[in-house]
C-alpha cells in the first residue's frame, strides 16, 4: 500500500497504522512510532515534522492507493453499469485486502487531525470525481433518476462501507454472489 515511499516513509506508515488500529490515534507517540518502526526518532523527524504529518500522510497515501485500485479499468469505452460497478467491486476488494486502511479511512476521514485542504484535495483527486462524472452520464442517457451526483456517489459508498464493516465484523460473509448482489442493488436504487 505504501510501495511508493522510501523505505524510512513506509516504515513509519505502516507502524503508524497498525498502532492506531491497535491502540487509537491518542495512545501513538512518535516514540512508541520510532520504537515499532525500528526507525530512529531523529530519522522520523527528518520526514515527518508532527506525527499529525505522518497521520496526513498515511491519509493521503491510503486514498491515493485506494484511487489507482478503484479505478482499474474504469476508464474504458463499456457501458456505464459495467464501469460503475468495476469500481464499486474494486472497492470492495481492495478494502477487505486491506482491512486496517479501510478502518483508517473510515475513522479519521472526517476529523480535526486530518487537514482539511488533504480531505478536499482526497476528494477532488481521488476516485469521487470519476464517479461523480459518471453518475452524470447515466442520469443524461436516462439509466438513473435525476438527482445531485456526489449524493448518488455517498449513498452508494455508504452502503458498500457498512456492509464491508459487517464483513469485516463477521457479521455476513463477502462472498462473489454477495457482492454480486450489492452491487445490483445499488445500481437498480437509482435506475429509472
Amino acid at each position: 500500500m505504501f510501495d511508493k515511499y522510501n523505505k524510512v516513509q513506509k516504515a513509519v506508515l505502516e507502524t503508524t497504522l497498525a498502532l492506531i488500529i491497535e491502540k487509537e490515534l491518542q495512545a501513538t507517540s512518535m516514540s512508541l512510532i520510532a520504537k515499532r518502526s525500528g526507525i530512529s526518532t531523529g530519522s522520523i523527524y527528518h520526514y515527518f515534522e508532527s506525527k499529525e504529518a505522518i497521520i496526513n500522510e498515511l491519509y493521503k497515501g491510503i486514498v491515493s492507493f485506494n484511487g489507482q485500485v478503484v479505478l482499474e479499468g474504469f476508464f474504458t469505452d463499456e457501458p456505464i453499469r459495467t464501469r460503475l460497478e468495476r469500481a464499486w467491486e474494486n472497492l470492495i476488494r481492495v478494502s477487505l485486502k486491506y482491512p486496517q486502511g479501510f478502518q483508517f479511512i473510515e475513522q479519521y476521514s472526517f476529523s480535526p487531525y486530518i487537514y482539511d485542504e488533504v480531505k478536499q484535495a482526497a476528494y477532488e483527486e481521488g476516485w469521487c470525481t470519476p464517479l461523480e462524472k459518471v453518475y452524470q452520464e447515466a442520469i443524461e442517457a436516462k439509466l438513473f433518476r435525476p438527482m445531485e451526483p456526489k449524493f448518488m456517489v455517498q449513498m452508494h459508498y455508504g452502503s458498500i462501507v457498512y456492509t464491508v464493516k459487517a464483513s469485516l465484523n463477521h457479521y455476513l460473509t463477502m462472498d462473489e454472489a454477495a457482492i454480486r448482489a450489492l452491487l445490483d442493488s445499488c445500481w437498480k436504487s437509482f435506475s429509472i
